[in-house]
């Protein structure tokens, strides 16, 4: 099976509707998309109710007519399953497969995703009309991908119907085998809670206290597990009937709590993401960042698909924010840095009507004579000069532990602080290796970790018996390690573990936290740090909020401790030496600043370099193809502040043809893309870029 079906280089294009225009326009359609260098368009993603205007009586005409244009102007076609938006008819049918929240309110139709994913009534249409187009489109030579639903879980992650009900009861018999089982694994003792039959358990709706915790828990793998099985039967379908063509959908990785993708990007033939900027995010690019490193990572390194993104503002936020010129190409680039063989965007040509009518398009409401459509051209023809990247890697020194379990169980009620979150601590690491220039893949806690210099975990409160040793022994054979609190907490059946926190690292972080103290709204304290590197015995007091902990050395050595608030002296941040390998904790929340620092300690420590030295806010990501025994390696320089920036680099630039000797010089809002030769780049001359941290 060929990534892609085999384009020769990168894929560039988007979402095609060409049901919400005349016909007439369809033709100007795949000529702009040849002027813009469109090679891939996802059609037919929410064309359910024109393929099947009722039950039975399927229409393909129309779609037959796309098909042959994107073939005759050579676009290739990801053709869609649009079981995303089931029709009026089949609600009108099966009202029965309408949704229920957990307070109880059953959802109308309309919208998208608005069904209840165990109904069998919507897995039997669904599977009936992808069987049809399995069967019409198979040998069809513009068929290049299958696109399968869209952003699973999106909108109805969970339902809690008397239909999930059932579906729960047979997924819980599954997982935990009899009632005694589940009762242990539920803790049910606990307030009275204990099921003497199974037709007693229910999804956990709203209750006049607080639910079964590890019943939510299981729910919401239950709920993961339900949507995979529905793309699962949808795959397995397409596989049967054409073999030879990838299958893939749509994820949107740390947007999205509901689906746990570690799961999901095993059943992938591609693993493709959707990635839209957060208006509100001072710091667009490294959020951007964050989410191509999970996405590859999810992909175990091989190249992946950028699904969607935006050409300029989206919809849907509170207030979208128009993107700043340049800012689209540099996007879409930074995706491929960090291993894209792809950059598509919702959608082709933006709507006149509907929900999503202010979403930016490639083709945007004012025509061709804008700017954007400008730099869609350009970004087409930028991506054309880059096909040597095409099916690069991107390696790393370091890993942050990523999961989605942990997300949950993290982030259930009756905690000692709601201001903690799952992600919060991930993106603050994330950002301050980011500054420091380090490049970062994410891993399950229960993979090989063996390949990296440092590993971190933040917030990592779910944690299994088999990762827990797995990173012991990843400390012992000469790993380097760093946790945050309320990590190691609590078992897969959010259970606590006994003996003292952070339990399932106690020992390789040589500590022991007798009790936790949270800090209310507001409040903050001092921390003052002693260099680790013994550097001449400097101090540095540093801030922090939301969390203290009453912690005791058990081996480790304190590298800082609190200057004031409710435990003034005791350790906040601790270095511990275990066997061949060294752990770190830190048992508060620091702020950006002491973060920074910390990594700056940490990574140093562990022998960590950065891809190039270069000012903060510049991006450098190496990526690199092998044909044989031949390796290239391209080192992407994408300059995100507003003043030049000089970066270490020998080779060409493929964008502009320009060498590089021995450094490049990137303006504000641009990016070079450096075929390097000659081994290791040379030193930037005097004056060149500043040190990150």
């Amino acid at each position: 099976m060929k990534l892609f079906g085999g384009a020769g280089g990168l894929w560039y294009g988007g979402d095609y509707n060409p049901e919400q225009w005349p016909e007439e326009v369809w033709a100007e359609d795949v000529r702009l998309m040849r002027e813009a260098g469109v090679n891939l368009v996802t059609v037919g993603v929410f064309s359910w109710a024109l393929e099947e205007p009722s039950p039975g009586r399927y229409e393909f005409g129309w779609l037959d007519t796309v098909l042959e244009l994107c073939a005759e102007h050579g676009v290739a076609v990801e053709l869609a399953t649009p079981t995303a938006a089931p029709p009026a008819w089949f609600f009108r049918r099966h009202p029965e497969a309408l949704p229920v929240t957990e307070d109880g309110q059953l959802l109308g139709p309309g919208g998208r995703q608005g069904f209840c994913p165990s109904s069998p009534a919507y897995r039997e249409r669904a599977l009936a009309l992808v069987e049809r187009l399995a069967a019409r489109y198979r040998d069809h030579p513009a068929l290049a991908l299958w696109h399968v639903h869209n952003e699973y879980g999106c909108h109805n992650a969970r339902c809690y119907c008397d239909t999930s009900a059932v579906a729960f009861r047979r997924w819980l018999r599954d997982r935990h085998g009899d009632l005694e089982t589940l009762n242990a694994a539920w803790g049910t003792s606990f307030w009275g809670q204990r099921y003497g039959a199974w037709e007693e358990i229910v999804p956990p709706r709203r209750a006049a206290a607080f639910q079964n915790p590890t019943q939510r828990l299981d729910f919401y793998r239950f709920s993961s597990d339900e949507l995979l099985a529905c793309f699962r039967a949808e795959r397995d379908l397409l596989r049967r009937a054409t073999p030879g063509v990838p299958v893939t959908t749509n994820f949107m990785v740390h947007r999205s709590k509901n689906l746990d993708y570690w799961r999901w990007a095993a059943e992938v033939d591609i693993v493709s993401n959707d990635h839209y900027l957060v208006s509100a995010d001072p710091r667009r690019e490294v959020d951007l960042a964050l989410s191509a490193d999970v996405t590859r990572s999810l992909a175990a390194g091989r190249p992946w698909l950028l699904q969607e993104n935006a050409t300029s503002a989206v919809n849907w936020q509170p207030r979208n924010r128009a993107k700043l010129p340049g800012e689209m190409r540099r996007n879409g680039l930074a995706h491929v840095a960090r291993g894209a063989d792809g950059v598509c965007f919702f959608q082709w040509r933006a709507s006149r009507a509907g929900a999503e009518k202010f979403h930016s398009g490639m083709l945007p409401h004012a025509g061709t004579d804008t700017r954007v459509w400008r730099e869609v051209v350009e970004l087409g023809e930028t991506l054309r000069r880059l096909g040597p990247v095409a099916g690069g890697r991107v390696s790393a020194e370091v890993a942050i532990l990523f999961d989605w379990e942990a997300w949950w169980g993290c982030e259930l009620d009756s905690h000692p602080s709601v201001a903690v979150g799952y992600l919060d601590r991930i993106r603050a690491h994330y950002e301050a290796l980011w500054d420091a220039g380090v490049t970062v893949d994410f891993a399950h806690p229960e993979a090989d970790l063996s390949a990296y210099r440092l590993v971190l975990a933040p917030t990592l409160y779910l944690v299994s018996d088999v990762a827990a040793s797995a990173l012991s022994d990843y400390v012992a054979a000469g790993g380097h390690f760093l946790t945050t609190y309320f990590s190691g907490i609590v078992d897969p059946c959010d259970h606590v573990r006994l003996g003292g926190y952070p339990g399932a690292f106690r020992e390789v972080l040589g500590v022991l936290v007798e009790e936790f103290f949270p800090l209310q709204a507001g409040e903050s304290v001092r921390v003052e740090a002693e260099d680790p590197q013994g550097a001449g015995g400097r101090t540095r007091e540093w801030a922090a909020d939301v969390w203290t902990e009453l912690l005791h050395l058990r081996g480790a050595e304190p590298v800082a401790r609190y200057v004031d608030g409710p435990l003034p002296g005791v350790p906040a941040i601790t270095r511990h030496r275990y066997r061949d390998g060294v752990a770190w904790y830190v048992a508060t929340r620091l702020d950006a600043e002491a973060t920074g620092a910390l990594t700056e300690w940490v990574t140093a420590d562990a022998g960590v370099t950065p891809t190039a030295e270069a000012p903060r806010q510049v991006e450098v990501v190496r990526r690199r193809t092998t044909v044989g025994e031949t390796e290239a390696p391209y080192l992407f320089v994408l300059n995100h502040g507003g003043e030049p920036a000089r970066v270490s680099a020998s080779g060409t630039d493929l964008i502009t043809g320009a060498p590089a000797r021995g450094w490049i010089d990137v303006q504000p809002g641009n990016v070079a893309v450096i075929e390097e030769k000659g081994g290791a780049p040379g030193a930037a001359p005097s004056g060149g870029g500043q040190r990150r941290c």
